[in-house]
């Protein structure tokens, strides 16, 4: 009998298969505001947290610390603010009702008072695309719309470190430690390399998985590979007029 297959196993949660815990800071979000309070901020120092592609800003406030994503272009020693009223300068953390439409913004709140979970992968960044009554409409790095509350907050500008896909990592390694480092398990087997009884597409001399790589989104596990419930399948044709 063979043993479950690669995304059956990863699917338990154990520790080998989550991100570690040593190298961590503390988890990167705005401070707590009320409505109509404003804060002035100190940028100390820019770090690097573990498993993280975007650089950590550590910014000194009237009580304590915070880390938030940097972006392009904050220098150390630089003064931010956030609150409802603020001027409108990159890096500066405003609510969305207060930021004009065709703004590029990152660190986005979902929920109010979250401390930002949305754009906050090194490079990425978000257009504030309208006000509307339903809400703020927000175009987002996929090209996808989102409607969000107008007091969500966010940060004027685009997260650092967009060029981090240029480097190589020019040995097998490096890239091992980084995958570590983001709790993702390297290297992987293909299915085709594996024998039948360990995978949907193994068996057989040649590296071909020799039936439909498409499967359904409510196929059972076992054979809950390739590609998942995919919009097209097959090579793209031009049509002629």
């Amino acid at each position: 009998m063979g043993k479950r297959t690669l995304v059956r196993r990863r699917g338990r949660g154990g520790k080998q298969f989550q991100s570690i815990k040593r190298g961590k800071i503390v988890p990167a979000k705005y401070p707590n505001l009320q409505s109509s309070e404003q804060k002035v901020g100190s940028i100390v120092d820019i770090v690097h947290e573990r498993g993280r592609n975007a650089p950590l800003a550590k910014i000194q406030f009237d009580k304590g610390f915070s880390y938030l994503p940097a972006p392009d272009g904050m220098e150390v020693g630089e003064k931010i603010q956030i609150g409802n009223n603020v001027d409108l300068k990159p890096n500066n953390i405003l609510a969305l009702e207060s930021i004009p439409d065709g703004t590029i913004i990152c660190n986005l709140e979902r929920n109010i008072g979250d401390g930002g979970k949305l754009i906050k992968s090194a490079g990425s960044s978000a257009l504030v695309f309208s006000h509307t009554s339903l809400g703020v409409s927000i175009k987002l790095p996929s090209g996808k719309f989102t409607t969000l509350n107008p007091k969500c907050k966010a940060m004027l500008g685009v997260v650092a470190g967009a060029g981090r896909k240029e480097k190589p990592f020019l040995k097998a390694g490096n890239r091992a430690k980084y995958m570590i480092a983001h709790g993702k398990l390297y290297p992987t087997v293909r299915g085709i390399a594996q024998a039948a009884v360990y995978h949907p597409h193994g068996g057989g001399r040649h590296q071909h998985v020799g039936r439909q790589s498409s499967v359904g989104r409510t196929t059972p596990p076992g054979r809950k590979v390739g590609n998942i419930a995919p919009r097209k399948t097959g090579r793209a044709r031009i049509k002629k007029t």
